[in-house]
């Protein structure tokens, strides 16, 4: 159905220089089993000595952990798997419950700065799209949440790029946009299959209801929709036109 799939959470203003002192320590560590243990004989060999110390992988760690995230973005790209789900999961946690909040807030202003989700996917686990769902809701209590759709929004992704922030949901001029009813297959028993079928009813009920909280369609207009064709394809200017964007980049 997808791709292989990665997912970006990209955080810490000095990654770079942490990365880079975790190289050098390794390297130190090489020469270090090249020379023989010895107490330091100089002040100057103590200070070293505590250099090492503040170099090391705890406490670099510890500097990654409380280094301040530059920059806020996370990317779903290709099938939403329960692995890929998690993945952006930890990140929007991340960036709006480990760091600490904002001080001094001005009235009307959200503790977290904003964060951006690129969306480009076929779809996948319809379980994983609510949880997500269900969570970006949360988060925008706390932050905006900017979504950014590209190359293909389609099944799942749509009601992620449309939970996004009103106002802060965009998509590319030829992005494709694909709605189409939940699915899903079951073999056994007659009863089995009915229990099935009952609850894939509740599952599509309830995509509905998420997706019309989220855009300028009616139930009953996008139920029409679903109901006409087993894909349902929309450019990008219907895509703003139905609310499941808002401007066109």
């Amino acid at each position: 159905m997808g791709t292989n799939s990665h997912t970006l959470f990209i955080s810490g203003g000095n990654m770079k220089n942490i990365i880079k002192r975790l190289i050098d320590f390794g390297k130190e560590k090489k020469k270090d089993k090249k020379k023989e243990k010895k107490e330091p004989e100089t002040q100057e060999e103590e200070v070293s000595e505590e250099s090492a110390k503040a170099q090391s992988p705890a406490n670099i760690i510890q500097q990654l952990m409380d280094a301040e995230p530059e920059s806020r973005t996370i990317l779903l790209h290709g099938e939403l798997t329960e692995e890929k789900s998690s993945e952006i999961i930890a990140g929007i946690i991340g960036l709006t419950k480990i760091k600490p909040p904002k001080k001094d807030l001005k009235p009307g202003e959200l503790p977290y700065d904003p964060m951006t989700l690129y969306v480009s996917t076929y779809g996948g686990n319809a379980d994983e799209m609510f949880g997500i769902f269900d969570l970006m809701q949360e988060a925008q209590k706390k932050c905006v949440i900017e979504t950014i759709g590209n190359g293909k929004v389609m099944s799942a992704g749509t009601l992620i790029l449309a939970s996004g922030t009103k106002g802060h949901r965009k998509i590319h001029k030829n992005c494709r946009v694909m709605l189409h009813q939940v699915s899903a297959g079951a073999i056994g028993p007659l009863f089995n299959i009915a229990s099935e079928v009952e609850e894939l009813q509740q599952l599509q009920d309830k995509y509905i209801k998420c997706l019309v909280s989220c855009t300028n369609l009616s139930k009953r207009k996008l139920k029409s929709l679903l109901n006409e064709r087993v894909n349902v394809y929309l450019t990008a200017e219907e895509a703003v036109e139905y609310g499941l964007a808002d401007e066109i980049i």
